[in-house]
C-alpha cells in the first residue's frame, strides 16, 4: 500500500548542502533570514533558544531535534539574554572545524549539530506546503542516530556519497515527520494522517491516483458521510478534498514529464485522465503552461 508521507518525501528529492557542529558560550545570538533552504538542528549538549518568525519561542534541550522544511527567518541564541547594548559574540572556527560563537578558549555552554539541505524537485513549494512549518521532536534516539549518519556522510568523500546521502535525508525527513506526528500539528498532511478515518482515504488516493475520485468516493473510504468528510478533511488538511487530489496528480504529472520515454497519453492515464487532451487542459489551468512547454522549460 502506498504511504502518502513517503510519496511526498520521495518526490522532494532531498540533497545535502551543509552539515556542521556549532557551539556557544556566554551570551550569543545568530540571525538567519529566510533562505527557502530546509534547516535541521540537533542539540548535542546544553540548551538554546529558537525563535522562528511568526511562531512562539522554543526552548531546546540536549537531545531535541528541530526541522524547518521551508526555512523561514529564525534566530538561534543562548539561554543568557543579551542586553540592548550588547553586540553579537564573535564567530570563530576551531581546529576541529567547529563553529564557535563566543570565546573559543572557554568550555562551551551548548553544542549543536546543524544542517541545511535542498530539494531537487522543481515542484518543492507545492510539496512542502503539505508539511508542517516546524517540527520539534524531543529525545528520539532513532532520529539522533540518522542525523549523525547524515553528518558523517556529508563530511566524507566516499564512493556513492550523493546517492547514500539522498537516501539518508529521505529517512531523516520521514523519521522527523513521523515522530512529529505524535505531537499537535497544524493543518497539513501530518494532521490528516493522524486522523484514522482520513488516513484511510489518503492512502487509497495515493495507492490509486488513476481512479475517478470524487468527494463521495473518498468519503466512503473514510466511512464518513460526504458532508462530514468534506469538513473534517478541510479542517485537517487545510485544503478541500478535490484541491488535494488535483495538487497531487499535478505533482505526479510534473515528475513523469521530466522523465524520458513516456508519452503524453500514458502520463494522462497514470494521473487519472482519460485522454491526453483532458490532461493537457487540466495541467495548463493548474500550472499556467501546457505540458509541452513545461517540458521545454525544464522548470516548475
Amino acid at each position: 500500500m502506498s504511504e502518502p508521507l513517503s510519496d511526498v518525501v520521495a518526490l522532494l528529492q532531498p540533497c545535502a548542502r551543509v552539515a556542521k557542529v556549532v557551539s556557544g558560550v556566554g551570551a550569543w545570538r545568530v540571525r538567519r533570514d529566510a533562505t527557502g533552504q530546509p534547516f535541521y538542528c540537533l542539540l548535542l549538549d546544553g540548551s538554546s533558544r529558537l525563535s522562528v518568525d511568526g511562531r512562539d519561542l522554543v526552548i531546546l534541550h540536549a537531545g531535541d531535534f528541530v526541522l524547518i522544511p521551508a526555512a523561514r527567518g529564525f534566530t538561534m541564541s543562548s539561554m543568557q539574554e543579551m542586553g540592548p547594548g550588547d553586540v553579537d559574540a564573535p564567530t570563530v572556527v576551531s581546529g576541529s572545524n567547529e563553529i564557535r560563537h563566543g570565546d573559543p578558549n572557554v568550555p562551551a555552554d551548548v553544542r549543536l549539530l546543524v544542517g541545511h539541505f535542498g530539494f531537487g524537485s522543481p515542484d518543492a513549494d507545492l510539496l512542502v506546503s503539505l508539511l508542517p512549518e516546524l517540527v520539534h521532536v524531543r529525545g528520539d534516539r532513532r532520529l539522533s542516530a540518522i542525523v549523525e549518519l547524515v553528518t558523517d556522510e556529508a563530511r566524507s568523500d566516499r564512493p556513492a556519497r550523493d546517492a547514500i546521502l539522498q537516501r539518508l535525508l529521505e529517512a531523516l525527513l520521514l523519521e522527523a515527520l513521523r515522530s512529529g506526528a505524535r505531537t499537535s500539528m497544524p493543518a497539513g498532511l501530518l494532521r490528516g494522517l493522524g486522523d484514522e478515518r482520513l488516513a484511510s482515504a489518503l492512502r487509497r488516493l495515493h495507492e490509486d491516483p488513476t481512479k475517478g475520485w470524487t468527494v463521495e468516493s473518498l468519503a466512503r473510504e473514510a466511512s464518513l458521510s460526504r458532508s462530514a468528510f468534506f469538513i473534517r478533511f478541510r479542517n485537517a488538511m487545510g485544503v478541500a478534498p478535490m484541491e488535494y487530489v488535483l495538487s497531487w496528480r499535478m505533482a505526479l504529472a510534473k515528475n513523469l514529464l521530466r522523465q524520458s520515454g513516456i508519452g503524453m497519453q500514458e502520463i494522462a492515464e497514470r494521473v487519472g485522465y482519460g485522454s491526453a487532451s483532458a490532461f493537457s487542459t487540466a495541467f495548463t489551468r493548474f500550472v499556467g503552461v501546457p505540458p509541452s512547454r513545461y517540458v521545454g522549460q525544464g522548470t516548475a
